[in-house]
């Protein structure tokens, strides 16, 4: 795949995607969680960069949305969805869906839906799922027991490239590698003409080390699992949970994590864990032991009764007053004893097995007072003690690896799939609480049932239906807060949503498959003439634009004065209804906009019934070929049938005129 053929995609980029494993395999499945593991992409590039490869795929070069109005309804419906999500990855992997107008595209996010909304949003599954995020390669781990050994430059250049996590040495011979076993636990060498040297230390040949990482650096699997404990749990919890059908043996993952600390080492194996404690214990041990001897010997002296010749006494002087020749003759038994007791305290402290004979040594046969170590025989005994733990912390780390590396490639599934779940899960949420349905693409313009718009400030189920349909283009009318703008946002919003491949909040729902969505919002009052001629220019280029479009219009006349709005909008609409587009502007200049349209417009009313109590009661669907009465008209209307006076009678004959 050429990655730079993507939208968005420069060499850096490119570049940076190129580090991933299977980066094709991201782009084609619009995984946001492994493209946000290339070194230097942030979840929204990620994002971004997996709607581009969507966009190349199916060969969408279009821009669907061509005004603001257009955006923030995306915006909107994009919020909704998103608000459904549990996991940030499900946010961010929402955002690669975007309405369209490659008819592939929008099969291929129906396809989606359809089993997505069969999936029953059960809470269980949302709780569990708040556990998971994507799985993250740990950093910054370093093993300094164990190094890499060569003799030749590119292969270690290769290794330095390959294990970051090791040190990597260049040896010359198999006195190098000898040297090096003094320094390390454990040294793997790299060159097969290093097999069969008899050398001291652990010294492995490994030529392959590269295809057995898992034997020659097992750390950076278990760092991994450790890593990612919880989200793999949460993740395994998700499968059960949801009846999912998992990629591995969820027990034997479940073991595996059990089996490791948060630190990446093996937890509970007795013999590491006294391994380790003698090592940390080695220097308490021997000082309690000389302490239990000299106490010993000390009592042995206190009770003993001792003739000492006078010869032996001028040969005490004469050797500056030591002892060790009255303590061979004399109390021979008593110090052997005492040096006994404290070559048992060592080793039933430390409890040792196989080191029990340096043990012994760290105390010599000379007689002494005060009895004391040998430190040279104390430090063999911690280098022995400390190579034997991290030689049982080598080997259970590779075997706890062994069984963990059938399991790397499918917890990447495990997540993924608990992810992508939460993803289908918010569509459904999205179309059970807004009570949505696929439309239906086909025809000319669009005709909407029982349609209810989530973008209304007060609850859904308050929202009052709405049926509209326009072939073609039509003006809406209808009185002031009757709908209108409600009306279009609704239309708009639909078609955003079916053309992003996604239900709609309706009962039924027929349309074409648009090109291009223009939506003009309404103008914040009269403009002056530099931004009039602005707005004249975008209409301008709006007409000439080619292919199927929707273009909502809300209430262009406030741009100008009243007569010549009502004049530029007809030119506009005679424009467009030339070009066979689908339009709706909604206007309070409806009447005088048809009189100055040079074809039959289609005029649609949001009729009001009348004012109760004060506040108008709406038919909220427009009515086709009918021209809106007035809130004004309205009021006028029922003070001549409240207050029977003539100058209300006269005013309401106006309206008829």
């Amino acid at each position: 795949m050429d990655l730079e053929a993507i939208p968005g995609v420069g060499a850096k980029t490119a570049e940076r995607l190129a580090h991933l494993d299977d980066a094709e395999r991201a782009l084609r499945e619009g995984d946001v969680a492994a493209l946000a593991r290339a070194p230097g992409v942030t979840e929204g590039q990620a994002a971004r960069i997996a709607r581009g490869a969507i966009r190349e795929r199916h060969g969408d070069a279009s821009r669907f949305l061509r005004t603001d109005r257009a955006r923030e309804l995306y915006d909107d419906a994009l919020s909704l969805l998103r608000e459904r999500a549990v996991t940030d990855y499900a946010k961010r992997r929402l955002e690669t869906f975007y309405p369209s107008a490659s008819r592939s595209r929008i099969e291929e996010v129906r396809s989606f839906v359809a089993e997505a909304t069969e999936r029953a949003p059960d809470p269980a599954v949302l709780d569990v799922l708040a556990g998971v995020s994507p799985l993250t390669d740990p950093a910054g781990l370093r093993v300094r027991e164990r190094c890499l050994a060569t003799g030749d430059a590119e292969a270690y250049a290769r290794a330095e490239r390959e294990f970051p996590e090791l040190s990597v040495e260049l040896v010359e011979d198999a006195a190098d590698l000898a040297e090096l076993a003094r320094g390390y636990s454990t040294v793997i060498a790299l060159d097969e003409g290093f097999a069969g040297l008899d050398l001291p230390g652990d010294v492995r040949v490994l030529p392959d080390a590269e295809d057995r990482i898992e034997e020659v650096l097992p750390e950076r699997l278990l760092a991994f699992f450790a890593e990612n404990r919880e989200r793999l749990l949460a993740a395994a919890d998700v499968h059960e949970a949801a009846g999912l059908d998992p990629p591995c043996d969820l027990d034997a993952l479940r073991d595996g994590l059990s089996r490791i600390e948060a630190d990446g080492t093996v937890r509970g194996d007795e013999e590491l864990g006294r391994l380790q404690d003698a090592v940390s214990d080695v220097d308490a041990a021997v000082s309690t032991g000389e302490s239990v001897a000299n106490d010993r010997l000390r009592e042995a002296i206190q009770t003993r009764d001792v003739t000492i010749e006078g010869a032996d006494l001028l040969s005490l002087v004469e050797q500056g007053a030591r002892v060790d020749a009255l303590l061979d003759r004399e109390l021979a038994d008593e110090f052997d004893e005492a040096v006994a007791a404290a070559r048992e305290h060592v080793v039933d402290a430390l409890r040792l097995r196989d080191h029990a004979d340096l043990a012994e040594r760290a105390f010599p046969d000379d007689p002494t007072f005060p009895v004391s170590h040998d430190e040279e025989a104390v430090a063999r005994l911690r280098t022995e003690l400390a190579a034997a733990r991290d030689r049982r912390a080598a080997a259970l780390k590779a075997d706890l690896a062994a069984d963990l590396a059938a399991l790397r490639a499918p917890v990447e599934d495990l997540v993924r799939d608990a992810l992508e779940l939460d993803v289908e899960l918010a569509v459904a949420r999205f179309a059970r609480d807004f009570d949505c349905a696929l439309p239906a693409f086909g025809g000319r313009g669009f005709e909407i049932e029982g349609g209810r718009s989530p973008l209304l400030d007060v609850p859904f189920e308050e929202v009052d239906p709405v049926d509209y349909g326009v072939e073609g283009v039509a003006l809406l009318s209808g009185v002031n807060s009757g709908g209108k703008t409600s009306t279009i946002d609704l239309v708009g919003l639909t078609v955003v949503l079916a053309q992003m491949g996604l239900p709609v909040p309706a009962e039924r729902v027929r349309l074409e498959r648009f090109d291009a969505l223009h939506y003009q919002a309404k103008s914040q009052g009269t403009l002056d003439a530099g931004a009039f001629e602005s707005t004249l220019r975008e209409f301008g280029g709006l007409v000439t634009d080619e292919g199927n479009r929707l273009v909502l219009v809300d209430e262009l006349e406030s741009i100008t004065e009243p007569g010549a709005s009502a004049k530029i909008i007809a030119g506009i609409l005679e424009s467009l209804d030339e070009q066979g587009a689908t339009a709706v502007f909604v206007s309070h200049l409806a009447g005088e906009i048809r009189e100055a349209t040079g074809f039959d417009v289609q005029v649609d009313g949001i009729e009001a019934a009348g004012l109760v109590n004060g506040e108008l009661e709406v038919n909220r669907s427009p009515v086709k070929g009918r021209l809106a009465r007035s809130t004004p008209e309205l009021i006028v209307e029922k003070l001549a049938t409240a207050e029977e006076d003539a100058f209300y009678d006269r005013l309401l004959g106006k309206f008829a005129e």
